[in-house]
C-alpha cells in the first residue's frame, strides 16, 4: 500500500481501521517534542559562553531562557486552537519550519539582542508546533494503544532532560568548525528537517467541514493574562520579588477570570470560543490540569535544584553534571517502559491509581535523596544519590503516559486543539511556578546556610521537602481523576 496522500481526509465509518503509519508518525511527533525539550535546556548551559562571545550582563543570560519560555507560554492556547481551525498537520508543518528557521537565526546571531529575539521566535513557533502532537496522537490511536503511545513521552523527556546538558557540554567543548556555542542551535537543523519531511509524508490530516473561527478577543485576553502571570514567575526570583511582580500576578489571574467569563458568554451565544468552556466541566480534564501543573512544578523545580547542587555544591562541570543526571533519566525511561509494556492497558484497568502510584514513588525518591544526603554528610557523591534518583525518575516515568491519556480521555474531537493547547500551557505555567517556588526556597536557604558543602546539602534538603509537599498536593488532586473500573467520561 502506498503512503497516505498529504492532506487527505480519512473516510468516516462506524469502525475506522487504525491508521497504517501511526507508529512512524508517532516517532515524528516525538522528534519535535525532543527538539523542544532540548532547546528549553541547552541555553542555560551555554549562557556563560554566549555572554563571553556576544557581551551583555547577567540579564542577557537570564533572558536566553526566559524569552523562549515566555513566548511559548503566551502562544500555546492559541497554537492549539489553530490546529482545530487550520488543521493539525498543517500547523505542525508550519511550526516545524518556523522553529527550524528560528534555530538557525539563533546560530548566526551577531548580538545578544538578536539572539534573545530569535529565542522568542523559537518559543512562538514551538507554541504552534507542540500542541498539535497530542491531538494527532489522539486521532491515530485508541484503547490500550493510546496509553502506550502517550507512554513514549516518558523516555523522550528522560533522554532530552539529560541529553540537553550533555549535548550542550560536548558541543561547546568540541568547538566544531570554530562554532562554539552556536552548534547547540545548529543541531536543530537536521532534527527540524526530519520533523518537517516526516510530518509532510506520514502525518494524517483531518479538517472539519465547518471549521471554527479564531476568537481574536479571546487570543488577546489569554495572551496578555499568560504574559502577566509568567513574566513575574520567570523574573521575580532574580530581581528579589519587587512589589510589581505580585501586582502583575494578581492582574494576570484577574484577567484570566475575565477571559473565562468572556469565553462562557461567547459559547452561550453560539460563537467559537478560543477555549471550549465545556472542557472545565469534565472532571478528568479539570482535575488533570491541577495535577499537571503541580507535577511539572515539582519536575522542573527538582531539575533546577539538582543542577545547582551538582555544579555549585559538588563542583561538577556542565558535562559531568549532565552525566550525573543519568540515573534520574534512566528511572524515567524504566517507569515508562513498565507502563508501555503492559499488554492490556494499565490506564484502562487502573485509572488514576497508576498516576497516584507514580506520584507516591517520585515523592519517596525525593525523600530517599534527603536521607542519603543526611547519612553521607561531607562524603556525598552523585554515585551515592544515584539509587534515589532512579526511584524518583521511576515515579515520573510511571505518571507520564497515563497522565496525558487520562486527561484527554474526556475530550471530544472538536475540542482536541483547545484542550491540547490549554494542557500544554498549564504544563508551562507549572514549570515556571516550580522554578520560581523551589528556586526561591533554594537561594533563600543557601543565603542562611552558607556556600560550603554542608550548607548546600542542608539547602537541598529544605528545598526537596518543599518539592515533596507539591507532590503531596498533586496526589490529593489526583482523586479528581476517574476512578478505576469506571467508564472514562466523554
Amino acid at each position: 500500500m502506498a503512503a497516505p496522500t498529504a492532506g487527505a481526509t480519512p473516510s468516516v465509518s462506524a469502525e475506522p481501521a487504525p491508521y497504517r503509519w501511526r507508529w512512524i508518525a508517532l516517532a515524528v511527533l516525538l522528534v519535535a517534542e525532543a527538539m523542544d525539550m532540548l532547546d528549553a535546556l541547552v541555553a542555560n548551559i551555554a549562557a556563560p559562553s554566549i555572554r563571553a562571545d556576544l557581551g551583555g550582563g547577567e540579564s542577557t543570560m537570564q533572558w536566553l531562557g526566559a524569552a523562549y519560555a515566555l513566548a511559548m507560554a503566551v502562544g500555546l492556547i492559541t497554537g492549539g486552537r489553530l490546529g482545530d481551525i487550520v488543521g493539525r498537520r498543517r500547523m505542525f508543518l508550519i511550526g516545524s519550519c518556523g522553529f527550524t528557521t528560528a534555530s538557525m537565526l539563533c546560530a548566526v546571531s551577531v548580538s545578544s539582542g538578536m539572539l534573545i529575539g530569535a529565542r522568542g521566535l523559537q518559543g512562538l513557533f514551538g507554541a504552534v508546533l507542540i500542541p498539535q502532537g497530542l491531538g494527532i496522537i489522539k486521532e491515530m490511536f485508541d484503547g490500550p494503544e493510546l496509553g502506550r503511545a502517550f507512554g513514549m513521552f516518558g523516555p523522550v523527556m528522560g533522554l532530552a532532560t539529560v541529553g540537553g546538558p550533555v549535548l550542550a557540554g560536548v558541543l561547546i567543548d568540541a568547538d566544531l568548525f570554530g562554532a562554539g556555542w552556536r552548534m547547540i542551535f545548529a543541531v536543530n537543523l537536521p532534527l527540524g528537517l526530519l520533523a518537517l519531511l516526516g510530518g509532510w509524508k506520514v502525518l494524517p490530516e483531518s479538517r472539519y467541514e465547518t471549521p471554527p473561527r479564531l476568537d481574536l478577543t479571546g487570543v488577546a485576553l489569554a495572551s496578555l493574562a499568560a504574559l502577566l502571570v509568567i513574566f513575574p514567575l520567570v523574573q521575580g526570583r532574580e530581581l528579589g520579588w519587587p512589589a510589581w511582580t505580585f501586582a502583575s500576578l494578581a492582574a494576570g489571574l484577574g484577567l484570566f477570570a475575565v477571559f473565562g467569563r468572556y469565553e462562557a458568554r461567547k459559547a452561550r451565544a453560539g460563537g467559537d470560543p478560543l477555549v471550549v468552556p465545556a472542557l472545565f466541566r469534565k472532571r478528568a480534564f479539570s482535575g488533570g490540569l491541577a495535577v499537571g501543573a503541580l507535577l511539572f512544578a515539582a519536575l522542573t523545580g527538582f531539575s533546577l535544584v539538582l543542577s545547582l547542587f551538582l555544579q555549585a555544591g559538588l563542583g561538577y562541570t556542565p558535562l559531568k553534571e549532565g552525566l550525573g543526571s543519568l540515573p534520574w533519566s534512566l528511572g524515567m525511561i524504566l517507569g515508562a517502559a513498565i507502563q508501555i509494556a503492559e499488554p492490556y492497558g494499565v490506564v484502562e484497568r487502573l485509572g488514576r491509581k497508576i498516576i497516584q502510584l507514580g506520584v507516591a514513588v517520585m515523592a519517596f525518591g525525593l525523600a530517599l535523596i534527603v536521607l542519603t544526603l543526611h547519612l553521607a554528610g561531607t562524603t556525598v557523591t552523585i554515585g551515592r544519590i544515584a539509587p534515589a534518583l532512579v526511584v524518583a525518575g521511576l515515579g515520573m516515568g510511571l505518571v507520564m503516559g497515563p497522565f496525558f491519556d487520562t486527561v484527554l480521555c474526556a475530550v471530544e474531537p472538536h475540542e482536541t486543539g483547545s484542550a491540547s493547547g490549554t494542557l500544554t500551557a498549564v504544563q508551562q505555567l507549572g514549570g515556571s511556578l516550580g522554578t520560581a517556588v523551589l528556586g526561591t526556597v533554594f537561594f533563600t536557604a543557601l543565603a542562611h546556610q552558607g556556600t560550603t558543602l554542608p550548607g548546600y546539602t542542608t539547602t537541598v534538603t529544605i528545598t526537596l521537602w518543599t518539592g515533596t509537599g507539591l507532590l503531596a498536593v498533586a496526589f490529593l488532586a489526583s482523586f479528581l481523576l476517574p476512578r478505576p473500573g469506571l467508564p472514562r467520561e466523554r
